[in-house]
């Protein structure tokens, strides 16, 4: 099944490009009243709560010192999809050895097929709800690390005679791979859904009724085919029955022939004798 072979391999792909995110970026200050540049570098990574994430940055102003965190937390999403993710390779891991060693008991009173049917169908809808609200988290994240939206939360970047520039962005490349292969596995487990149901009972029992009239149209067809060699291997048979009946419909016909013929006679005979009678009357 295609589950075996792909299915372990997509889900840890999917897990492992985002549990082990780390994510770099660096901005710089350039305070009006200083000639030195000041970088900032900010790290953070899974399970990105970010507003844990915190960095020191100058306030340009007798050189005191502010700490800032940034906003938002995504972690629930990211959790939530990794957890899916090596919950999906667990039980195809277990789906595997099941497959491999123990195929008879997978079939025994059609309970394997079935709860494998069932699980199937729960981490199709897993993998679809963890990759929506992941890819809806990762666009979230970029937002508010993007080093523009960072500068904005330094009190010495809103002083127009201050100078702030983005240095370095983090590197999206990983995470945007652990989305694709979440909508990946998506696909591979719905695509899944129907090889499981045909070890189901429930296919089983269908493929017997469901071509019932058609077996039936094929049947009467090679009934009548029979039907019609039969009539065509016998043609003694149908012959006799015909003569036979030719011969009655002659016999009848040559009875009536000689019965119109007798009483014509008679009629005639009746005739002849009744004309002298009335002639010697009539003398």
């Amino acid at each position: 099944m295609c589950m075996v072979i792909f299915a372990p391999i997509f889900a840890i792909c999917a897990f492992a490009t985002c549990g082990g995110y780390s994510g770099h970026l660096r901005v710089r200050v350039d305070c009006a009243d200083r000639k030195s540049n000041l970088s900032i570098n900010i790290d953070f990574g899974y399970p990105f709560r970010l507003q844990q994430v915190h960095f020191k940055a100058s306030l340009c102003e007798a050189k005191r010192e502010e700490i800032i965190f940034l906003d938002g937390d995504f972690s629930s999403a990211a959790q939530f999809f990794v957890t899916v993710g090596v919950s999906a390779f667990l039980y195809s891991l277990l789906a595997t050895i099941v497959y491999v060693f123990y195929q008879n008991k997978y079939l025994k009173n059609n309970r394997g097929p079935l709860v494998d049917f069932i699980v199937t169908i729960i981490f199709s809808f897993m993998w679809l709800a963890s990759s929506c609200c992941w890819a809806k988290s990762l666009s979230d994240i970029k937002t508010a690390t993007n080093p523009t939206q960072v500068l904005l939360l330094i009190s010495a970047c809103k002083a127009q005679e201050n100078k702030c520039t983005a240095v370095q962005e983090p590197l999206w490349s990983r995470l945007n791979t652990s989305a694709v292969f979440g909508f990946v596995n998506v696909t591979l487990w719905i695509g899944n859904i129907w090889f499981v149901f045909k070890e189901t009972g429930w296919y089983k029992t269908g493929q017997r009724y469901p071509t019932r009239s058609v077996s039936g149209k094929r049947s009467s067809e090679m009934r009548q085919r029979l039907y019609s060699e039969s009539s065509f291997d016998q043609p003694e048979e149908s012959v006799g029955p015909q003569s036979s009946g030719q011969d009655r419909l002659k016999q009848s016909l040559g009875n009536f022939g000689q019965q119109v013929h007798r009483q014509a006679s008679l009629n005639q005979s009746h005739a002849d004798f009744s004309l002298p009678q009335t002639y010697l009357i009539n003398q």
